[in-house]
């Protein structure tokens, strides 16, 4: 868990208030657009309706099912709702690579600050600390008199204040961060287009034909067909996470001037890639990459098998 969670990312002027930049572990920089606060708040009602419409669809099935007994239907109600606050949030999180129910319906995700894999424990963090952010004070203003039914009115105020305090903090940083972001390390994020975009293979081949013409000609060898083969190992190592960012590598969307042979260098040490790749030949060899990481994983869809990011490792 990270408790100085703002991690190494910049604001890129021109990009818009809420574009960032991440390096993650691996060196790659990656651009991401922040979520705003519209964003999250539609994520949490639709997230809070879930919770509250299979909490009286369960309740209206046992006093169907159970007539009469209202204390036990109460006590249901009540189980359900505490153990739906406290597990809703982190078991969709922590299953769906950081996006709920209502966070996927607002097309938002948690991700972490420092580029990395979103790790249990900083989404239990950032769930556990929500209790306490908005919960308990909630809780209390809802259903005061089964809390504490002889409650002075400053509690009353003490329980508005906290709320407010809590609901203007991400106004008051430029990340829109809450108490749960600031503890977990977290951030929520945008989610890009999961769906593996078509043209790339193409217009990477394309406009890397030339360079691979020069790097064929330096061979000697005719510029037909790709220039690197991987094996199905290697291609096992990384996800759709890993070829979404090699992407926008590819598309100059993310890159400095020497980002690219960083990122060439990076790969084949962790494919344990022997061929030598000549100077000049980085960009080929992540477009021939690409190009076989992408016909790799469509090939695992095909067969419902789908993985998410290098962690992943189902089969």
């Amino acid at each position: 868990m990270a408790v100085a969670p703002v991690a190494r990312y910049l604001d890129r002027r021109g990009g818009g208030a809420r574009r960032r930049e991440i390096v993650t572990p691996e060196g790659i920089p990656i651009q991401f657009t922040l979520a705003s606060i519209g964003e999250r708040v539609t994520a949490l009602v639709i997230d809070i309706a879930i919770i509250l419409a299979t909490v009286f669809g369960a309740v209206l099935v046992a006093s169907v099912a159970s007539p009469g007994k209202d204390e036990w239907i109460s006590a249901l109600a009540l189980l359900l709702i505490t153990l739906s606050r406290h597990f809703y949030f982190a078991f969709f999180e922590i299953r769906g690579h950081g996006a709920t129910p209502g966070k996927r319906a607002a097309g938002i995700r948690v991700i972490d600050a420092r580029g990395g894999s979103l790790e249990t424990s900083a989404v239990l963090a950032r769930n556990l600390v929500r209790e306490l952010e908005l919960w308990m004070p909630v809780t209390f203003l809802v259903a005061s008199q089964l809390v504490w039914p002889d409650a002075p009115v400053w509690m009353w105020i003490a329980a508005s204040g906290w709320l407010l305090v809590v609901a203007l903090l991400p106004l008051f940083n430029k990340d829109n961060l809450r108490v749960g972001d600031l503890i977990g390390g977290t951030l929520v994020v945008v989610q890009p287009r999961v769906q593996l975009r078509a043209d790339l293979a193409d217009t990477r081949a394309a406009a890397a034909q030339q360079v691979k013409v020069a790097v064929n000609a330096a061979r000697r060898a005719p510029a037909a067909g790709p220039s690197y083969a991987f094996s199905e190992a290697q291609l096992e190592v990384y996800g759709i996470y890993e070829l979404q960012v090699l992407e926008g590598l590819l598309r100059g969307e993310a890159a400095d001037v020497g980002a690219v042979t960083a990122v060439a260098e990076k790969i084949r040490a962790k494919l344990e890639y022997a061929e030598r790749v000549p100077v000049g030949g980085d960009e080929v060899f992540l477009a021939d990459f690409y190009t076989a990481l992408r016909a790799h994983l469509e090939k695992r869809l095909l067969f419902g098998k789908r993985r998410e990011d290098k962690h992943d490792r189902k089969r």
